[in-house]
């Protein structure tokens, strides 16, 4: 009598335990830990650094034509590359890079780039003066493919280059140059995107840090907003006219900087523009690309 008693009451036990294990795990979980779960500032995305493209911004070859700065940029090992207008072509092509270009100019450009497996992702900085400049643009870039121009609009043109942006399906990335620049400061470019979902920024660390603003804090401010990045460092902070240096090597913190876009989900094109050593300046890419691929691997 008393096993059965014994076996009786460790059947209930088990059957109350077991009860009890499932509700838990039915029940919803508390608020806290609900909001940390699905709060996407909590944790950042792990496949975020995944989609990120590293090119170069091709004014670090101006010194050289577009084909042979094409050339550099394949010896480095980069795909990716954010053109700039008016470098000339080169090649026995006689116009320079934009839209007065010929249609077998464009040909050959684009023969050029397959030829490589390079991508032609943005170009830039540009300053159109009238909308119908724009449209030249647009109708350019759109030959291409571009995702963006990298661009210091006049404030005139918010309205109607956001318009065509949205036609052409090419954002606009606002650039920012050192004071007295008019975007300078990510409150000008703020103001720019306010109202305008085509219109966003292109991110220049180094510019930031000449202008002695702290990158992660920009980078904070245009949260959402960030189409590129260029990736420059410089040998003293708060110095308009600081000189670059490689990548670094210089004052500028690039982890918590990467670390920040990690977190934003931001998934552009990082464009290195280096802008110094002008005649030789492929081992500086070159070492470039290699600490931002130690950095991203770091992220993952």
């Amino acid at each position: 009598m008393k096993k059965f008693i014994v076996s009786s009451l460790l059947a209930i036990a088990a059957i109350g335990f077991f009860a009890f294990r499932y509700a838990e795990r039915r029940a919803p979980a508390a608020p806290e830990a609900q909001s940390a779960a699905t709060d996407p500032q909590s944790i950042a995305p792990q496949s975020a650094v995944n989609d990120w493209k590293l090119g170069v911004q091709l004014w670090t070859f101006m010194k050289f034509d577009f084909v042979t700065a094409i050339g550099k940029v394949d010896s480095a090992g980069v795909k990716y590359v954010e053109a700039f207008y008016g470098q000339r072509l080169g090649g026995g092509m006689r116009h320079s890079f934009g839209p007065e270009m010929t249609a077998d100019e464009i040909a050959q450009v684009k023969q050029l780039l397959q030829s490589k497996g390079i991508h032609i992702v943005a170009m830039g900085v540009i300053v159109p003066r009238s909308l119908d400049e724009w449209k030249k643009f647009f109708e350019f870039g759109k030959q291409f493919g571009f995702s963006y121009f990298t661009a210091e609009p006049i404030k005139t043109q918010w309205d109607g280059i956001d318009s065509l942006a949205g036609i052409y399906g090419i954002n606009i990335a606002i650039h920012d140059h050192p004071r007295p620049n008019a975007y300078w400061h990510p409150d000008s470019v703020l103001a720019a995107i306010k109202g305008h979902k085509h219109i966003g920024s292109c991110a220049d660390v180094g510019h930031w840090a000449r202008n002695g603003l702290d990158p992660v804090t920009c980078l904070q401010a245009l949260q959402g907003h960030i189409y590129g990045v260029h990736l420059k460092d410089i040998v003293q902070f708060g110095n308009t006219n600081s000189a670059d240096t490689v990548v670094g090597m210089g004052v500028i913190k690039f982890t918590p900087i990467f670390q920040e876009l990690k977190r934003q989900n931001f998934s552009g094109m990082f464009s290195i523009e280096h802008e110094s050593n002008w005649l030789n300046s492929v081992p500086d890419v070159i070492y470039t690309k290699k600490f931002f691929d130690e950095q991203v691997a770091a992220l993952k």
